[in-house]
């Protein structure tokens, strides 16, 4: 973008906000699509010969608005519409997004072993200090990711877990492999916090920027819980959809 346009100076209209309106309106023309990368704020800045502070305050309104998305190291982009995510009794990351028609993926990030303190005993109906599998996930849709996790298993149970999703890249595939074949959810408590730098990280959205926070329990068919997981979700890729 090496052409110069003009700001109106005597509009009283504030520079930044002209500038953010003409990037609605280049989004709306189809100029930017969704998930396009902006140019640099540099760019924008020579082309309307304003500082880059200027700039920088429009894109912070149209991020605040969900029409822009601010990746850490990536630069921004047109953000898509919030992906539905339906929460019921049957919740699965890799089918819900598969019928969207868009791409799921996921990694492991971290695991350990722990013992239950009294929070995670009560959820998962086990003793004090038993030994439980902390795993750290990181759940992508299209390229961008949505969630981080951190799930808790009973370690006796489930011995084989980590290695499992470590092949697989799927719950419902690693704790079948392991000898569980299917769970329903039980239940799922929702919040919002702020996020926390390592989480803003891999999730490449600012540090400080509200996430939904979603805690859930799996339970077997015979009511037993097997999964405790305390989810971190960008808000603005995600928008809950709870199923009665």
């Amino acid at each position: 973008m090496t052409k110069q346009m003009k700001i109106d100076r005597g509009a009283g209209i504030a520079i930044w906000r002209q500038i953010a309106e003409w990037l609605k309106a280049e989004i709306g023309s189809g100029t930017f699509v969704t998930g396009s990368k902006l140019p640099t704020e540099a760019d924008i800045a020579a082309r309307f010969d304003v500082n880059r502070h200027t700039v920088r305050r429009a894109i912070a309104v149209l991020v605040n608005e969900g029409i822009l998305r601010a990746d850490q190291g990536r630069g921004t982009f047109v953000a898509a519409a919030p992906m539905n995510y339906p929460i019921g009794s049957r919740t699965r990351f890799s089918e819900i997004v598969s019928g969207q028609h868009k791409t799921p993926s996921g990694r492991m990030i971290g695991s350990a072993l722990e013992e239950a303190d009294a929070l995670l005993a009560a959820e998962l109906k086990l003793p004090l200090g038993v030994q439980l599998i902390r795993l750290e996930t990181l759940r992508v849709v299209d390229g961008t990711p949505v969630l981080v996790a951190t799930s808790w298993f009973e370690q006796a149970r489930f011995p084989a877990l980590v290695a499992a999703y470590a092949e697989t890249g799927s719950f419902t595939k690693a704790l079948k492999q392991c000898g569980l074949d299917d769970y329903r959810r039980l239940e799922t408590r929702v919040s919002a916090e702020l996020i926390d730098p390592q989480d803003a990280a891999f999730l490449q959205i600012p540090e400080g920027q509200p996430i939904l926070i979603v805690e859930s329990t799996n339970v077997d068919d015979a009511g037993q819980p097997t999964q405790y997981t305390r989810t971190r979700m960008a808000a603005d890729r995600i928008q809950l959809v709870i199923e009665s």
